[in-house]
């Protein structure tokens, strides 16, 4: 009730009801000084300027500025205040706002621009993840195609057929529709066919917290399909961070012809921040492995590069390409149905060593903090700047600790285990009871590796 307090500071100021409601705005910001921990005295040095000429007005606005910071403190008006600073200055460039869904579409655009190829999409809304089926729907300049599907498996399956016919091929879900779509993704591992899934994380299970945000999706993504389907994951750490994330998630796909899966989460998603406008020329190329017309003599469908283990595509069209792939194991040599056991047991090989050549291709894991710390914090995807603000806490009061962050998780960065098992302790903090923690123990054995989990929707607060 901003106008009756007000009214009551400054009841004894002797200004009339019409001036005393004009200081309203003062009692409000006073308030968001207070939720956002801001010094009043440049607010009290600018009224006394701007009505150096009338003290009393001046100082009636003064009086409620600190009546509203003081209102704020006395009766707890937010259960958590704010601190915003800057600690580096941001580079030269044209900035603007964005959230995490649109930096993602932007991303995807990006990619498809980069490989010279059109982008399509084939989804289903679902919280959180329909602003990017909303937003790239704007984009048919762009050589964008958007179809809003009847269900999550024919969002899915759809671009499985647009990833055969030689697009970038999308597909944008949550947890629940990473469920449906799993038997056409599987398809996509088989076919050995370049597919992004994007899954915007949020709470579950079931229908679960729709508008909260976890990072429970972990194995799901990493294992949530039946047989040995090795898929390459990927988890944006930011906002700005999904277009970055999103743009590798197609380099790989593309380049390694696989199905891709893209993580991130309702926090990430919905969050905003200053993103400065990336000059694409300055971004990696994207190469996808296409057939030669010297091949068409003797290629196979499933004839790979000897040094990536990836198969050639032969989008359809290309003359003397014709040919068929599909859920059913195929000869390594031939490309035709195969049921021969030796064959299959190469097939599995093949697909998950293709998987693991990505680590090539990938950043190492950067470390953060003191190089002679014992206690080593991990974290991966949107948790990155609460436990970055957590080391830089602990740092500022004495602490040595270090922090590594990993936006590639399958497969691991080449040095993960080296940098891993130079630390007495290790705490890998994650919204879930300990998917990551437990998929490192069986990557990196004898790690020394504890547990920071919880699961309340909301993002981790950096003083717990």
């Amino acid at each position: 009730p901003i106008s009756s307090m007000c009214k009551e500071s400054l009841k004894d100021s002797g200004l009339d009801n019409k001036s005393i409601l004009r200081c309203k705005n003062m009692f409000a910001l006073g308030l968001v000084c207070w939720l956002f921990n801001r010094n009043l005295a440049a607010a009290e040095k600018m009224l006394r300027e701007k009505f150096a000429k009338k003290p009393e007005i001046a100082e009636a606005n003064i009086k409620v500025l600190n009546d509203g910071f003081n209102y704020g403190a006395n009766t707890h008006a937010s259960v958590s205040t704010y601190k915003i600073e800057s600690k580096a200055p941001k580079s030269k460039g044209l900035y603007t706002d964005i959230n995490g869904n649109k930096a993602t579409a932007y991303g995807l655009i990006a990619a498809a621009e980069k490989a010279g190829l059109g982008l399509y999409l084939g989804s289903y809304p679902i919280t959180p993840a329909t602003d990017i089926l909303h937003e790239l729907a704007k984009h048919k300049s762009l050589g964008v195609k958007t179809v809003q599907c009847e269900d999550e498996i024919a969002g899915c399956a759809s671009a499985v057929g647009a990833a055969f016919a030689g697009a970038l091929a999308v597909t944008t879900t949550s947890g629940p529709g990473v469920c449906l779509k799993s038997e056409a993704m599987n398809l996509a591992v088989i076919g050995e066919l370049p597919l992004v899934i994007v899954n915007v994380q949020r709470g579950g299970p079931s229908t679960g917290l729709p508008t909260k945000s976890e990072q429970t999706d972990l194995l799901q993504a990493l294992y949530g399909r039946n047989g040995e389907s090795p898929m390459p994951v990927i988890a944006a750490t930011s906002p700005t961070n999904c277009f970055d994330a999103a743009y590798m998630a197609c380099k790989i796909a593309l380049e390694h012809m696989t199905p891709v899966v893209l993580l991130t989460d309702a926090f990430v998603a919905n969050g905003s921040a200053a993103w400065k406008l990336p000059n694409l020329d300055e971004y990696p190329a994207i190469n996808p492995p296409y057939v030669t017309p010297d091949m068409a003599s003797n290629w196979t469908p499933y004839q790979r590069n000897p040094e990536t283990g990836v198969r050639y595509w032969a989008t359809p069209g290309t003359e003397g390409f014709m040919h068929r792939i599909g859920g059913l194991e195929k000869s390594n040599e031939t490309g035709a149905i195969s049921t021969e056991p030796e064959n299959h047991n190469k097939m599995v090989h093949l697909r998950q060593a293709k998987v693991d050549k990505i680590a090539d291709y990938i950043p190492e894991l950067e470390v953060l903090g003191d190089e002679d710390a014992d206690l080593l914090i991990v974290g991966w995807g949107g948790t990155y700047g609460h436990l970055r603000l957590a080391m830089d806490f602990m740092r500022d009061h004495g602490k040595k600790v270090a922090f590594a962050h990993f936006e590639y998780i399958n497969p691991l960065p080449k040095n993960t285990a080296d940098v891993l098992r130079k630390y007495k302790k290790i705490v890998v903090a994650e919204q879930n009871l300990g998917q990551f923690a437990g998929y490192l123990r069986m990557k990196v054995p004898g790690s020394n590796i504890s547990q920071f989990n919880q699961l309340k929707g909301q993002p981790f607060v950096t003083r717990e």
